[in-house]
C-alpha cells in the first residue's frame, strides 16, 4: 500500500485541520463547498458560523467530519448568559464541538474566577468538546500562561491560540503552550496558516489541531512534493 511521504517528516495534516469559514460574509453556497471539501479530503472539523450550523449538520450527517462553531467570536466579550445561549442553541443544532473566545478583558483584569467560571458553565451545560480561544497575540507570556490552567481548570479540551482577528498561531507560542500542557489537553494552532510547511512546524512543534481556511491548498502542497516508500 502506498504511503505519501514528505519533506515534512511524513505529517499528514489532513486529520489536523478545522476547515474554516468563519467570514462574515460567507453565503450558503460557500458553506457546501467548505462542508464537501472536508468530506473529500478527511478533515476533523467544518468550523463555520452558528447561523450555518444546521446547513452544516444536515450536509456532513453521513460523515466522520465535525461540525464546529465559534462563540463569543470574535471578541469574547459579549455576557455570560449570552456566550450560554449561544453554546446551547449550538448544540441543539447538532454542533459537537466549540471553539469559545474567553473574556479577554477579565482575564488582563485579574478576574479569574468570572473567566473560569464562564467556561466551565458552557462546558457543563453542553457536554461537547469546548476549545478555549486565547487570542494569544494580545496576551503577555504570564497571561497566555494564567488563561491556560484556567481553562484547562474549567473543562476545555482544547487551547486554541487565536481567532485569527488579532494576529495568528506561531510556532514560538505553540511551544510555550505544549509546555503548559503537557498533553492534558489539545492545542489549536490558528490564524495565518498559509504553506504546508508552516502547517508541518506548527504540528511538530505540539499542535493536535489546525484552524485554516486555505484546507485543501494545504494538502494540494503536500502532494506535489515527491512521494515514495511502500508499506
Amino acid at each position: 500500500m502506498a504511503r505519501r511521504t514528505t519533506a515534512d517528516d511524513g505529517v499528514d495534516l489532513a486529520p489536523y485541520i478545522d476547515h474554516s469559514l468563519l467570514s462574515p460574509i460567507a453565503t450558503s453556497e460557500q458553506v457546501a463547498q467548505w462542508c464537501a471539501e472536508c468530506d473529500r479530503y478527511g478533515f476533523a472539523s467544518v468550523c463555520i458560523a452558528p447561523c450555518h450550523v444546521g446547513q452544516a449538520v444536515e450536509l456532513l450527517h453521513n460523515s466522520k467530519v465535525n461540525v464546529c462553531t465559534v462563540i463569543g467570536f470574535p471578541t469574547g466579550a459579549t455576557t455570560e448568559a449570552t456566550k450560554l445561549y449561544e453554546a446551547q442553541e449550538a448544540a441543539e443544532r447538532g454542533a459537537t464541538e466549540l471553539d469559545v473566545v474567553i473574556n479577554l478583558g477579565w482575564l488582563k483584569s485579574g478576574k479569574t474566577e468570572a473567566v473560569h467560571r464562564e467556561l466551565a458553565t458552557i462546558c457543563e451545560e453542553t457536554g461537547l468538546l469546548v476549545k478555549a480561544i486565547l487570542e494569544t497575540a494580545v496576551l503577555t507570556p504570564a497571561e497566555i500562561a494564567l488563561g491556560a490552567e484556567i481553562c484547562m481548570d474549567a473543562g476545555a479540551s482544547f487551547l486554541k491560540t487565536s481567532t485569527g482577528w488579532q494576529g495568528g498561531a506561531t510556532v514560538e507560542v505553540v511551544r510555550q503552550l505544549w509546555e503548559l500542557t503537557q498533553g492534558r489537553v489539545g492545542i489549536k494552532a490558528s490564524g495565518g496558516i498559509g504553506t504546508a510547511a508552516q502547517a508541518v512546524a506548527l504540528v511538530q512543534a505540539g499542535a493536535t489541531r489546525l484552524g485554516t481556511s486555505r484546507g485543501p491548498d494545504l494538502i494540494r502542497q503536500q502532494q506535489e512534493e515527491p512521494t515514495a516508500a511502500e508499506e
